[in-house]
């Protein structure tokens, strides 16, 4: 068991980059480094943070799905959950629970872990491939996001604690990912179509939508305080939206390519978003819309996957080459 995270002082503007940049970047692999030529299919396509911080969980096209030690690099440490019969398509870690992990797969089954145990809990399987995951934060329901060739994608709640499908909605656009509010009473669905679905849950009834981006909706995340709602789209935005009026009143417009995902720091003053191009990622600031920093990867952004810690400023990203986990600040250098 990894020791328990402490949660870091917030750093201020004039303070972050001088500390962020002096941060060194550890490298987590599971290939031995006498591997010559790498699994295109074991990129890492998701990767998400456990509650506290103790872990992070990675899951890449070739079905491996690994726990990781963030104070540990070496993959003795890790731990492999085995069980899927197709590539990982999303991670996403039960926020009251630490050691339980939601993965889904294109196999067409979406499994609950325990991590300790390296145990399947539960598992729901369904029509068609899984796309997206989102835990409503009191981590009694799931809403799960499938991709059909013969339908429009659908979203399916389903009840951790009866172990059931609440329900199914057909989706009229394609649909990229959702989040709950931290209230838990609205979920929220980045489109093709460049718009932001807002649901009353559990009802499911659309109460409103933003029309965000000039092109397709890929990623978004909630502010820790809740006051902003970042959405990326495929036209190299990310766009900030004020929740309490549902305005945009600054976006970040510097990324050469479209972010693939995209996150805040634990104390919402600083926003990352993370491509598949590029050998950059961009630190913004929130309040001013300024980039104040640059993390040289030296990679490509592989799948686009980024991540802050949940309580403090480390950063989780995934290279392509190497096909690791990268973490800013890894190995106990944040704290």
């Amino acid at each position: 068991m990894a020791p328990q995270s402490r949660t870091q002082r917030m750093v201020g503007r004039s303070a972050f980059v001088p500390y962020f940049s002096k941060l060194k970047t550890t490298t987590y692999s599971d290939i031995a480094p006498s591997t010559r030529t790498a699994n295109p299919l074991h990129s890492i396509k998701t990767l998400a943070w456990s509650p506290l911080g103790n872990f992070i969980a990675t899951g890449a096209g070739d079905k491996t799905l690994r726990i990781w030690n963030p104070e540990k690099n070496q993959v003795k440490n890790s731990t492999e959950l085995k069980g899927h019969e197709g590539g990982i398509e999303r991670v996403a870690w039960n926020p009251i629970k630490e050691a339980e992990l939601a993965s889904v797969s294109s196999d067409g089954v979406v499994k609950f872990w325990d991590v300790r145990s390296r145990g399947v809990v539960w598992e729901q399987k369904f029509e068609g491939g899984g796309l997206t995951l989102a835990w409503k934060p009191d981590g009694q329901e799931l809403v799960l996001g499938t991709k059909n060739a013969s339908q429009n994608d659908i979203l399916i709640p389903i009840s951790r604690k009866t172990q059931s499908v609440l329900g199914t909605y057909k989706q009229d656009v394609q649909t990229n990912q959702t989040i709950f509010s931290w209230s838990g009473t609205e979920l929220f669905a980045t489109t093709g179509e460049g718009q932001v679905k807002i649901f009353d849950y559990p009802t499911m009834e659309q109460i409103h939508v933003l029309n965000a981006h000039t092109s397709a909706c890929l990623a978004l995340d909630m502010s820790p305080t809740g006051d902003y709602l970042a959405v990326t789209g495929s036209d190299a935005l990310i766009s900030l939206w004020d929740t309490a009026d549902w305005v945009c009143p600054r976006t970040f417009s510097d990324m050469m390519e479209p972010a693939r995902s995209v996150s805040f720091s634990f104390d919402g003053s600083y926003i990352v978003g993370n491509s598949t191009e590029g050998t950059t990622i961009d630190v913004g600031h929130v309040e001013s819309g300024d980039v104040i920093h640059t993390v040289e990867t030296g990679t490509s952004g592989g799948h686009g996957c980024v991540a802050w810690a949940p309580r403090n400023y480390m950063l989780a990203y995934a290279g392509e080459n190497p096909q690791a986990l990268m973490i800013v600040g890894g190995l106990g250098g944040a704290a």
